[in-house]
């Protein structure tokens, strides 16, 4: 394809002015949960929309909602060629502990073949990667012809706080979001020598359980012994919530699980990362997890549910003897593809009913929900994206289940009828989330050329 030689070549000359507006773009905090950066969301919306303009979008709208923006742009000037939805975020998470920080988290710097940024790789890189991915495509790889593509933009900010109004969006905008494929550059891949691509994603379901007693805290000397105390109650619950070979506990749960077969048990276990790789990732003393499945398979194909946090009582320096009047334990359930988040509120519901002691009383309140999704491995957008893949790093890619969600995806198959390409660039110890973020720089610059190729073989 000699379209993609000359795309490629521009992407080579021109990697400065990518790489100065990658930093550009690192450098504002676009922290969606924190009010006082709202206007930092709002300036990175503009910017995007800014990009899209510059790659030959002929209409662009940044869409305000009662959150943040929601960019949307278009180039459809490829008649009878496939439409591409491309699915991004601009928002990132808090950038706190700011000690652990080796420099500042919205001032990038680049240390050996690392760029350190809070959104460097979630997903501010792979976004970036994809958008002068067209940008070359669209002035040099077709020599003054139509895009091998029509191009929608549906890029967020608010992925890290739940999506909240993007499911609306999505359900009143069928026609405008209408296509033929999708790809979601918020992803990452196994190596920088080992590219792969995402084909389930587990959904989620996140609540607070709170226990409560007596109208205030106590004291533990006089009331001890005579009153429920809430932190044990929930304690209790809690551990319940978890037989001896790892399983859920709560009725139903597992009744809508797909299992997994033979296949992709094989599939999986081509992956390379090892046991002792994930405990090297994280730092704890051993594994472990539900009974009869591998580390991939638990975090992949295996639902979970998790306490992320417990508050009660006295927490203080030093000591205070109270009875607390209360307890509240925050849960998240990563959920597999064809599980009900409203099941599993109902499902947790029903457990703390038939488990809690009349001496205390309780609420189960959801606090955000989103599907999970399988996607086929045999469609045309996915064997381009295989192409792109093996042709771009010199090896085929290899399939795998993730473990985080994306919940997106599960709203645009249920919306739009569409499985969702998961092709991104970050790598799996890039720190998204935590302290000294980064993104490796050869493998970006690689997923701008599958990018690149990825278009012209989905236009072919």
């Amino acid at each position: 394809m000699p379209q993609v030689q000359k795309a490629l070549e521009y992407v080579r000359a021109n990697r400065d002015s990518f790489m100065n507006r990658y930093l550009d773009l690192l450098s504002i905090p676009s922290v969606s949960t924190l009010p006082e950066n709202r206007q930092d969301v709002q300036k990175n919306a503009l910017w995007l929309a800014g990009q899209l303009r510059g790659i030959g979008a002929t209409r662009v709208d940044v869409i305000e909602t009662p959150g943040h923006p929601i960019v949307y742009g278009e180039r459809l000037d490829a008649p009878g060629k496939p439409t591409l939805l491309v699915y991004g975020h601009y928002d990132v998470q808090p950038a706190d502990p700011l000690d652990e920080w080796q420099s500042d988290p919205f001032k990038p710097e680049i240390r050996g073949q690392n760029v350190y940024a809070r959104g460097a790789s979630d997903m501010k890189g792979s976004l970036m990667a994809f958008i002068m991915a067209a940008e070359a495509v669209a002035r040099q790889g077709r020599a003054g012809a139509p895009m091998p593509v029509n191009l929608k933009f549906l890029l967020e900010g608010e992925e890290e706080i739940g999506s909240t109004h993007l499911p609306e969006f999505i359900s009143s905008h069928r026609d405008l979001l209408k296509a033929d494929a999708v790809v979601n550059c918020d992803g990452t891949i196994s190596g920088p020598d080992l590219p792969s691509i995402t084909y389930a994603l587990r959904g989620l379901a996140y609540f607070e359980l709170e226990v409560r007693g007596p109208r205030q805290d106590l004291h533990s000397g006089i009331f001890g012994g005579s009153i429920a105390n809430p932190a044990q109650v929930l304690s209790e619950l809690i551990a319940g919530m978890h037989d001896a070979d790892g399983r859920v506990t709560l009725p139903g749960f597992y009744d809508k699980v797909r299992p997994l077969d033979e296949a992709e048990r094989a599939a999986l276990a081509r992956l390379p990362t090892t046991d002792g790789q994930w405990i090297a990732m994280t730092g704890s003393p051993a594994l472990c997890g539900e009974k009869g499945y591998t580390t991939l398979e638990r975090v992949g194909a295996r639902p979970t549910l998790e306490v992320n946090g417990i508050v009660s009582g006295f927490t203080g320096e030093g000591a205070k003897t109270v009875l607390p009047a209360k307890a509240m334990a925050k849960i998240s359930m990563r959920l597999v593809a064809d599980q009900d988040p409203a099941d599993v509120y109902g499902q947790l519901q029903a457990y703390v009913e038939s488990h809690a002691p009349d001496t205390v009383t309780w609420e189960v309140r959801e606090l955000s929900r989103g599907p999970g999704a399988i996607m086929s491995r045999d469609s045309v957008a996915m064997k381009a994206a295989v192409a792109a893949l093996a042709e771009t790093f010199g090896v085929e890619p290899v399939f795998r289940r993730e473990g985080g969600s994306v919940p997106v995806v599960g709203h645009m198959q249920q919306e739009l009828g569409l499985d969702s390409i998961m092709l991104g660039f970050g790598l799996p110890d890039d720190n998204i989330h935590g302290p000294n973020e980064k993104q490796h720089l050869p493998t970006l610059l690689k997923g701008i050329e599958a990018y690149v190729r990825f278009l012209e073989r989905l236009g072919a």
